[in-house]
């Protein structure tokens, strides 16, 4: 099939006219509008940043959130399910043990009028795998072969392993929006300022303002055709902070209508108490978790003394150190829990190996086992660590509670930590250029499967890009993606948490909820904070 060459480009109407709620959006230090919504609009604050709406571009929560709703995807999931299904496909399954065959809706367009084709949809996959940026989602489709169109509404994904489990949860996932060929380039990412001009979208709204990281303005799509239907409310406008305080503030004040991501632990107690928000909680299934640079940690690869066993001996250490209970306690009152595992608590096949292999083996530090484990390896202490994290992705907090695992480190006299911090932009290029010893990440999941906690992490080409490599782990991962039955699977699913406990490449330590605030009369929230972990705006509404 051949690729079109000409279609009608149609610029949207609403990108023609000046917002006229733009003065309400945050400057540089951040800072809501002058009122919330007025029934046909909602205003949203977030203190979350934008790497880049070009999906072969980004892999995190902020960037994501923007194209959950401007987007269209294959497969997706309902309001209140972390089961996917079909949203501009009319059907999706497998005609094969490694076929993947998906029938698009008929008359399907793009907001700026292109049609939107399976000729659309093999340059996505296509593109996506071909640029395989560093910070964007390409190891996700680590089992696609090719993929083809074989006429204008279908396409046939070709899979390297058969009876793949994973496959249409990945096409929900950030590796699954689909794009306009017109508009995006093939081989490079897209500018922002293109995508939202060339009005490149397909999902439940289009974009009519875009300030990155300070407004993103929001009209529903009239045709969207899939899935999750018409928005509950017409406009919806989204103001970016540079402080959490002051996102706080303006929900407090009415300022604002939905505060999202990401408050304190101190403000979200002490809203709590306030009769003029609600706070709603939803299923948790983000992630925090360390790092460790297998090349340039202490006796890692690339370093002057590098010694595999010494390397390992100054990570088991970091676990045996580590007092999550403490920090879930003193700096997240509660909103985080300990975790002990790679896959969270809550999904199937997840297991404790962290819990009983360090610390005390009942979940608390030791001291004493830290000191024998560096010894016995030969390591001089006190360890001399570079440890990073961002100082505005994670929220407020995360100052606090770098500090916090800094003392507990430090308080041993096993570790002397160079602790430091470089706002999410800069941090998010420095990770995979191997600028940072160890570092903070965190992980907000693509779908609700246990594999979505492994793959990223534990594949030989996987999104960290931190030189972790073990044969073994691969080979089970890509295994369990393929086990159709339920019970092996798990089985599968906890030996691969065993072996990369041993090998801690990643320390995960705390696990946290979704938390929304809004105001009085606002609506739906507590529909879209469901376990798929997708924030869909959509869904609310102002009674």
């Amino acid at each position: 099939m051949q690729r079109r060459t000409t279609r009608v480009l149609a610029a949207s109407a609403a990108t023609l006219t000046a917002l006229s709620v733009a003065a309400c959006g945050g400057g540089d230090s951040g800072g809501g509008g002058s009122s919330g919504g007025d029934g046909d609009s909602l205003l949203i604050g977030t203190s979350d940043k934008i790497t880049t709406i070009d999906p072969a571009g980004s892999y995190d929560n902020g960037s994501f959130a923007v194209m959950n709703q401007v987007y269209p995807f294959l497969m997706n999931t309902p309001l209140g399910s972390p089961d996917v299904e079909p949203d501009i496909a009319e059907s999706a399954e497998f005609t094969s043990p490694t076929e993947y065959t998906v029938t698009l809706k008929p008359g399907l367009t793009f907001a700026n009028g292109n049609e939107l084709t399976s000729s659309d949809v093999v340059f996505t996959f296509e593109r996506m795998v071909a640029i395989n940026d560093p910070n964007g989602p390409a190891s996700l489709l680590y089992n696609l072969d090719s993929v083809e169109a074989t006429d204008d509404t279908t396409v046939v994904f070709t899979l390297k392993t058969a009876d793949d489990q994973i496959f249409p949860q990945i096409l929900s996932s950030p590796a699954g929006p689909i794009v306009d060929e017109d508009v995006f380039s093939a081989d490079s990412l897209t500018p922002d300022d293109e995508i939202v001009s060339g009005n490149a979208f397909a999902g439940p709204y289009v974009i009519t303002d875009y300030e990155i990281n300070s407004l993103v303005s929001y009209q529903a799509n009239p045709d969207y055709q899939g899935l999750l239907g018409a928005p509950k409310t017409e406009n919806v406008d989204v103001t970016y902070y540079a402080d959490a305080s002051n996102l706080k503030l303006d929900i407090e004040q009415g300022n604002i209508d939905v505060a999202f991501r990401s408050l304190s632990a101190t403000d979200i107690d002490d809203l709590r108490g306030n009769d003029d928000v609600e706070v709603v909680d939803g299923p948790g299934g983000e992630i925090r978790y360390i790092v460790f640079n297998f090349d340039t940690q202490p006796y890692g690869a690339t370093t002057s003394e590098a010694d595999p066993a010494k390397a390992l001996a100054v990570r088991q250490a970091v676990a045996d150190l580590i007092d999550r209970e403490e920090i879930a306690d003193q700096v997240y009152r509660g909103t985080y829990t300990p975790l002990y595992s790679y896959v969270p608590d809550g999904l199937t096949g997840a297991a404790t190996p962290l819990e009983s292999l360090y610390g005390d083996g009942e979940g608390g530090p030791d001291a004493d086992k830290a000191a024998q484990t560096l010894q016995a390896a030969g390591v001089q202490t006190p360890v001399q660590l570079s440890l990073q994290y961002s100082n505005d992705h994670y929220g407020p907090s995360s100052g606090d509670e770098y500090a916090l695992i800094k003392d507990q480190l430090e308080a041993t006299g096993l570790f002397q930590v160079d602790l430091q911090t470089t706002e999410w932009t800069q941090y998010s290029e420095d990770r995979t250029a191997d600028v940072y010893p160890a570092y903070q990440l965190g992980w907000f999941p693509d779908y609700s499967d246990a594999d979505n906690y492994l793959t990223p992490f534990f594949l030989t080409e996987n999104f960290l890009g931190n030189h972790y490599e073990d044969q073994q782990v691969n080979d089970l991962i890509l295994q369990q993606a393929s086990t159709p039955d339920a019970d092996e699977r798990t089985a599968l699913i906890e030996q691969i948490q065993q072996l990369v406990a041993e090998d801690l490449s990643t320390v995960p330590y705390l696990q946290g909820a979704q938390v929304a605030v809004v105001r009085s009369g606002v609506e739906g929230a507590s529909d879209t904070l469901d376990a798929s972990f997708k924030f869909r705006y959509g869904a609310l509404s102002v009674g």
